[in-house]
């Protein structure tokens, strides 16, 4: 409790450092009403500020370049001299070309100009590939700080904010994520002396009896199926409780890190090798779920239901959240027709059981 406490007040003192640097929600009115929108920090203005000063860098290099194109010497120095050599010898010249533009380079004063020019605009060029590979990183960086603000907002408002121990048994020390209908907890297994990860379930009061109902009976229906299974590449599941009336809980296994969604919104691509790796580690999930017997459908695989266990994608991943997820046994599957369809709170899927 002490170290969690700890790390709570340090999370906190960070994103208030954050605020300044990377930005925060400022309160503004609108008509009769308020509204939170974001402001970004001083670093994004600074960033802001010098690539504008490159582009008006940019544009006075253009500008003296064009000015350099008229100052260009219309005579090489070896015309000069024919021309001069026969004026001299007496002969006439039929055409002559003009002499140079008064403030006309030499050709030797011409190409270091232009050379120099060059110079500037090629480390300008530089600096501006520099610029966006920090801003790349810095909105990398507010991602993460934005989604801190609204995890500790969540954590403030939300009634196990303060280390309480469910079940006698699990003592929850963080929030890690809110979703509509429920609230996943960082928490200590004081039997087992392991960390889990407890999904509290929060029912809506005004719900009609049916719909709460329901909702447990979907629930309980992702924990049978999901009790029993037991690989290396999906998240296990120990324990389901009733808090009270409108709440309970599921225990799942502890994973630190984001899911896949998360990091593909953070870098955009994924090296082929690294995809390879999540590829074949999900392969391998799919294959054991299909293998069991009765075989399981997930039914909802998609990146946010892939956990990268270390943070990044060079390590193992966990599929998670079998909340579509389908038993295909006798009564919800014919071979004839090899399809099934499934809903859960008004999501309906339709998926070719090969």
């Amino acid at each position: 409790m002490e170290k969690s406490s700890i790390e709570k007040k340090e999370a906190r003192q960070k994103c208030m450092q954050n605020r300044l640097r990377l930005g925060q929600f400022v309160t503004q009115r609108v008509g009769a009403t308020f509204q939170e929108n974001w402001t970004d920090g001083h670093a994004f203005q600074e960033l802001a500020r010098r690539q504008e000063e490159i582009t008006a860098e940019r544009e006075e290099i253009d500008r003296q370049k064009k000015l350099l194109v008229k100052r260009r010497p219309s005579n090489s120095e070896g015309g000069r001299k024919r021309n001069n050599s026969a004026m001299h010898n007496g002969t006439d010249a039929t055409f002559l070309k003009p002499d140079a533009v008064p403030g006309s380079f030499s050709l030797q004063e011409y190409y270091e100009a232009d050379e120099i020019l060059k110079l500037r605009q090629s480390a300008l060029k530089k600096e501006d590939a520099d610029l966006q590979l920090e801003m790349e990183k810095l909105e990398r960086e507010r991602n993460l700080h934005i989604r801190e603000l609204k995890r500790i907002h969540n954590e403030d408002q939300s009634r196990f904010n303060n280390h309480p121990v469910l079940n006698d048994r699990y003592l929850l020390l963080m929030l890690l994520g809110k979703g509509g209908f429920s609230e996943v907890h960082k928490a200590f297994d004081l039997k087992e002396q392991r960390y889990v990860a407890c999904k509290v379930h929060q029912l809506n009061k005004d719900w009609k009896e049916d719909k709460k109902a329901n909702y447990i009976k979907h629930a309980l229906r992702e924990y049978n199926i999901h009790k029993s299974l037991d690989h290396p590449r999906v998240v296990k599941l120990y324990d389901v409780f009733e808090i009270d009336a409108n709440s309970f809980c599921t225990v799942l296994e502890y994973c630190d890190g984001h899911d896949l969604d998360f990091y593909l919104k953070q870098h955009k691509t994924i090296p082929e090798r690294e995809a390879r790796s999540i590829v074949m580690q999900v392969v391998s999930a799919l294959k054991y779920l299909n293998e069991i017997k009765p075989p399981v459908i997930h039914y909802d695989l998609k990146p946010g239901n892939i956990l990268l266990t270390e943070g990044n994608v060079c390590g193992e991943i966990k599929i998670t959240d079998f909340g579509l997820s389908k038993v295909m046994d006798e009564e919800n599957y014919n071979p004839d027709h090899g399809m099934d369809l499934t809903s859960q709170g008004g999501r309906y899927l339709l998926v070719s059981s090969a």
